[in-house]
């Protein structure tokens, strides 16, 4: 076998970035176009009709959906049957979107944590995010591409509970959370829910909870009723799309969990903006290339 370009994957982690900001994918399309014809409140629905514009324009104009690039996060799953250099996947991650940054052009959103200097190169220390995963007998490289804008990442919280609390203490925290947030995250998006594992892998659960299509089930009932029950609890808030009022303040609520220790019970909640944005390819191992969702 010829050993495998990786300036494929660069180009590839450049395009998605691209992707990502300036088509949304079909479920967020069906959801947004199901709430407005949902919604009640004139203000809320005129609210959507401007949303669903921005939609149309981004489209016919060729042009981001909305001005926060957010900061790069590649959720990366590696064939077994897939050439692996770990470190060249990185590298090659890293360059696209920082290419992506400056060729397209658009805004850097990556800053020093202290200094605050901005290389406007959408990448740097620790970025971009990049979540490693395994599938079997697959020979080809599975990358997810999520841009995370800071109104609903500033949002993100995390709270550790004993099993003593029960399920109502965390149903409150996930309300409580989505209610504090109010109209900072630019509702109504996906509210991401990790359930369980340690402090670092709940909250990773819980970005791994917004990357699924919008308004997917949990494969656990318990899980799945409780998606549903979330959903229905904060849609009565009546904060409404940009929060201004109305039915709809989330499109969807996903959870992800894990197993964890007998003495605790991680919760983390990551919300997603109204445009859930993502972008999808698979590379494969003979150099072919799918894009998608």
């Amino acid at each position: 076998m010829e050993p495998f370009d990786y300036q494929i994957i660069e180009e590839t982690a450049k395009e998605l970035y691209i992707r990502a900001l300036k088509i949304l994918p079909p479920d967020v399309r069906i959801a947004l176009k199901n709430a407005y014809e949902r919604e009640t409140h004139p203000t809320a629905k005129e609210t959507f009709k401007t949303i669903l514009r921005n939609v149309e324009i981004a489209d016919r104009d060729n042009v981001l959906i909305c001005q926060d690039t957010g900061l790069p996060i590649y959720m990366v799953k590696i064939g077994s049957k897939f050439p692996m250099d770990g470190a060249r996947i990185a590298a090659a991650l890293k360059e696209g979107a920082k290419r992506a940054t400056l060729e397209h052009p658009f805004r850097g959103s990556s800053t020093h944590p202290v200094t605050r200097v901005n290389p406007q190169t959408g990448v740097g220390e620790g970025l971009p995010v990049i979540y490693w995963d395994f599938i079997g007998e697959n020979d080809y490289l599975d990358i997810l591409m999520i841009p995370k804008g800071s109104g609903s990442e500033n949002m993100s919280a995390m709270k550790m509970f004993i099993p003593a609390d029960g399920v109502a203490a965390v149903k409150k925290f996930v309300i409580d959370t989505v209610l504090q947030s109010g109209s900072n995250p630019c509702p109504p998006g996906v509210i991401g829910v990790g359930i369980g594992g340690t402090a670092d892998l709940v909250t990773k659960l819980a970005k791994e909870a917004i990357a699924r299509p919008v308004g997917s089930h949990n494969h656990d009932p318990f899980f799945a009723k409780l998606e549903d029950d979330l959903c229905e609890a904060i849609n009565s808030l009546g904060i409404g799309p940009m929060g201004l009022g109305g039915d709809i303040t989330t499109l969807a609520v996903h959870i992800e969990w894990a197993h964890t220790h007998i003495t605790q019970n991680p919760v983390a909640v990551n919300t997603q903006c109204w445009p859930a944005r993502r972008a999808r390819a698979k590379i494969y191992s003979d150099g072919r290339v799918e894009y998608g969702f």
